[in-house]
């Protein structure tokens, strides 16, 4: 990578660092990147409202490959003292997204200065941390006729610049599901004149544990969160809630286990005469990486001279980027930080600015850029 290319990309980083948005909010990030295109290529840029593009095109007959960074921060603060800390109070990128984006405009600056056989598109993307960012920018897919896509994330616990791939399932699917309860308000001296939740809702979370056995894959359900009543001592529970992730390997099992718990948590419901709905959030589908296409990034990482790692088995996190592998041929790796580097969501964590040129490399090497 040029020194200057790589120079200008980790500026650009240090700036999407200090001024982190929430998933849907990019507004400023969106800008900032698009200009930062404008102002140093010559590619063209297609504008889709909370995402946009960048298209470099070599000619009609060429493949259609496309490469992905996701841009929005978590709701954290930043707690470590950087040049180029968060600016905003419960917003940091912590996960490293400002530096999936260096990395994807730094290889657009070298795509653009040398060209390439093939038409590129570097997909800019929001909204990945709720799981719903993905799904916005599947029009490109479609529209631009893609062949295969790639993407990478930056992950702690593994060795140091090494590239960590996986063919099949690399993530799993996830999903947040409110279960709530309602009944009728009583007197505490006379409970017996109200409905209260109190009893379905403990005998559900007893029993939520025999619905994850005897899976195929992982399979898990956790609660994250348990709300019944009010602190009004005169008053009996009425209503409550129950917030759970549940994640699998497979998509499929994690269908079947949202069902079972709607069918434990109605028939608990219907035994105390208790209404129950359900609300979802923060919904993922699993990651399932082509093998082929996971060759290229095996292939064009050694031939840079990187340590390519195969991984044993899946990651437990969710992660949107498997809209697109339903779509289209395509990967998603692993750049180690290093095994004792911070983890991502951690609060002293931050993106290496060297995986800027690092990646740059591995993704020039695949679409034969010098």
């Amino acid at each position: 990578m040029e020194e200057k290319n790589y120079e200008l990309a980790k500026e650009l980083r240090h700036e999407l660092h200090a001024h982190p948005e929430l998933s849907n909010e990019e507004e400023w990030t969106k800008e900032r990147l698009m200009s930062f295109l404008r102002d140093n290529t010559s590619l063209e840029i297609i504008d889709k409202g909370n995402w946009f593009y960048a298209a470099y095109r070599s000619g009609e007959d060429q493949p259609n490959i496309a490469f992905r960074a996701d841009f929005d921060a978590l709701p954290m603060d930043e707690y470590i003292n950087l040049p180029w800390g968060s600016e905003f109070p419960g917003k940091a990128h912590k996960c490293g997204h400002d530096g999936h984006s260096a990395t994807l405009a730094g290889f657009a600056l070298e795509v653009d200065q040398k060209g390439s056989d093939n038409n590129i598109f570097f997909l800019f993307q929001p909204a990945e941390e709720t799981g719903d960012g993905a799904k916005q920018c599947l029009p490109l897919i479609r529209e631009e006729k893609i062949d295969k896509m790639y993407g990478y994330h930056n992950m702690s616990g593994m060795p140091y610049r090494s590239v960590n791939v996986m063919d099949g399932n690399v993530q799993c699917a996830s999903m947040g599901m409110i279960i709530k309860m309602k009944g009728r308000p009583a007197h505490a001296s006379q409970p017996e004149d109200g409905l209260n939740p109190s009893y379905a809702i403990a005998s559900l979370i007893n029993e939520l544990p025999t619905l994850t056995e005897n899976s195929d894959g992982l399979l898990l359900c956790t609660i994250v969160n348990v709300s019944i009543g009010e602190r009004e001592f005169g008053m009996s529970a009425y209503y409550g809630e129950v917030a759970l992730t549940i994640r699998a390997l497979y998509e499929k099992e994690l269908k079947q286990l949202r069902a079972h718990i709607v069918d434990l948590a109605t028939g608990k419901g219907r035994t105390g005469r208790i209404d129950v709905t359900f609300e979802y959030s923060d919904v993922f589908p699993e990651t399932i990486n082509d093998p082929v296409v996971t060759d290229d990034i095996r292939n064009a990482a050694k031939e840079k001279g990187f340590a390519v790692q195969e991984m044993k088995e899946a990651l437990r996190g969710s992660e949107d980027y498997g809209h697109y592998a339903k779509e289209v041929p395509a990967t998603y790796f692993f750049m180690g930080n290093g095994v004792d580097h911070p983890p991502v969501h951690t609060p002293e964590y931050d993106f290496i600015d060297t995986h800027i040129r690092d990646i740059c490399e591995i993704y020039k090497g695949l679409v034969k850029v010098e």
